[in-house]
This record gives C-alpha cells, structure tokens and sequence, in this order.
C-alpha cells in the first residue's frame, strides 16, 4: 500500500499482522504500563522500522518516542511509522536523500462529525463537497484525516514542533485509472522550516485506497 506511494530512496517495511520481536531497553520502559493492543501495536510497528533500517544498509537500532509520541530515529536516518487495525508500516530515508517523510493509513469509513468539524477547513469543506459528488464511493474525509496526519509528521520532523488541522489547507486530485488514489498539495498557513535554504510554503503528497485502508505519503526533497 504505502510502498506504492513513496519514491525509491525510501526504504518501506508493511504489514497486515502483527509479529513479536524483542524490544530494546528503551522501547521496553515505554511499554512497562501498556495494555496488550498497544504493546502489539508499538512492537510490531518497531519490528517494520528494523526491516526499513536492514533494506537501507543500517544496523537495528532502538527507535524510542519523544514526550509527542514522534519516533526518534538514529543519526542519518529520517522516516515515519503508522498503524491502524490490521495494517502497520514503517517508511525510512537517509537525510542525505530527503529532509522529511511522513505516512499514514487509516480504516477506509466514514470519520466522525466531531473529528472532520476539527479537522476541516471552510475552503475543504466545498472541495470536498465536490469530489463526494463526482466520486462517492471514496471517503474524502477520512482521506483528508490521514493526508493531515502525514503532513503533521513530516513538520514534525522538520521542526519538533505540532501543526495543527487547521495549519495546512489540502487539495486532492485523482490520477487517471479505475483505482481510487492520486495527489495532493497541502499548502501551510504558518510560516515553515527553511529546507535546503528554501522556505517551506507547501507540502506535495500522494494518496490510494484499497484493502479496506485509506492511505498518504508525504516526502519533503531538500531542494
């Protein structure tokens, strides 16, 4: 899913089940208190990231959260980690190759009133009016929860700072074909991170459905 939506420099690990390996220390001491789910969640996600480290030529290394949950990753690497029911990944680059990358996926259906109320900005509201209409069996929505999710993580990244929803206004277009996916531009509404001596004023990313899953890509080049 993911892998299809990120370039080759990216080194992506998935699954659609969960799998035990051993935690290092620090991983450890974040689950001391973690219910099973969680724990399965974290160590199979972490187990992704090690396969991702493998294909890029990088030794297994610890990946532990800072305080925002955000994955820290070992000198020279820059990535993105996401798990829903039935389905974690992991995405890594070498910060030579990129700055930033970020993913998500989230369960294809509908995304409660409350959320997309926060979420959703005025001028995404009658956009995705529009495609709602045009292509119905899509959940834009959802669509527009994950795209934010991979925005935020690679402004994470960049910056070790939170954006918020209403930070970064999303277009959607569709590519050609019968399958559900495409691109997206979402522009920032707060002033960004110089990258690569430039001023960061928007993010370009990608999008599929399939499998049940809503998934999106974002990778932040340093020119």
């Amino acid at each position: 899913m993911i892998a299809d939506l990120l370039p080759a420099p990216v080194a992506v690990a998935e699954t659609y089940g969960d799998e035990a390996v051993p935690l290092y220390p620090e991983e450890q001491a974040l689950m001391a208190d973690a219910v099973e789910t969680r724990r399965r969640e974290f160590t199979t996600v972490r187990a992704c990231a090690r396969r991702a480290m493998a294909d890029l030529g990088h030794a297994p290394h610890p990946v532990p959260s800072s305080p925002r949950g955000a994955p820290r990753w070992p000198p020279g690497l820059t990535g993105s980690m996401t798990h829903c029911s039935g389905y974690r990944a992991a995405a890594l680059a070498r910060t030579t190759d990129l700055a930033a990358v970020g993913i998500d996926a989230e369960p294809h259906a509908p995304l409660p009133g409350d959320v997309l109320d926060a979420v959703r900005l005025p001028s995404e509201r009658a956009r995705l009016g529009y495609l709602t209409t045009r292509h119905p069996a899509v959940h834009w929505d959802q669509l527009l929860f994950s795209a934010k999710e991979s925005v935020y993580k690679a402004w994470f990244s960049l910056t070790g700072e939170p954006l918020d929803f209403a930070d970064a206004d999303i277009e959607f277009h569709l590519a050609p074909g019968t399958a559900p996916r495409g691109g997206f531009r979402a522009a920032a509404l707060v002033r960004g991170p110089l990258v690569g001596g430039r001023r960061l004023t928007h993010f370009a990313g990608r999008w599929a459905v399939g499998r049940g899953l809503v998934t999106t890509a974002v990778t932040v080049p340093h020119t």
